[in-house]
């Protein structure tokens, strides 16, 4: 499918755990502003899907029968919200244990003196589907 690159949105640099709500928000309601439509928003985190889905509601529009929204994460008040969040998760235990064995590997690799090559591992993240979004008929 392709990207509409006037539909992409880039969140300002920003160190502030707060501000992926606002730049949701902020960005949301500039694409709302452009009258182009879209169907559905995957936004960066979701923090951002979160605060994508109040400016669709306050110009009127409904998650998902308008606007689908995919976040990235899942929080806690993922499957909280009202809708309930679509969400990508993060193996976030195995991610963690994979980073610890690559360590340890390389301190034992260190301390017996012998080479240790750079490692690079993927894990698979999950969709999580939810309300905010629905099967196409």
């Amino acid at each position: 499918m392709p990207i509409d690159p006037a539909l992409v949105a880039e969140l300002p640099d920003s160190l502030d755990p707060n501000s992926a709500f606002e730049s949701g928000l902020k960005l949301t309601d500039e694409l709302l502003k452009h009258k182009k439509p879209f169907t559905a928003i995957m936004a960066f985190d979701d923090m951002t899907a979160f605060g994508a889905i109040r400016s669709l509601a306050r110009a009127g529009l409904k998650t998902p029968d308008d606007c689908f929204v995919i976040g990235f994460d899942d929080v806690l008040p993922a499957g909280l919200s009202v809708p309930s969040l679509t969400t990508v998760r993060q193996p976030m235990e195995a991610l963690g244990s994979t980073a610890v064995g690559i360590i340890m590997e390389g301190m034992n690799a260190a301390a017996e003196d012998r080479e240790f090559k750079p490692v690079r591992r993927k894990l698979a993240p999950e969709l999580v589907v939810r309300e905010s979004t629905r099967a196409l008929t």
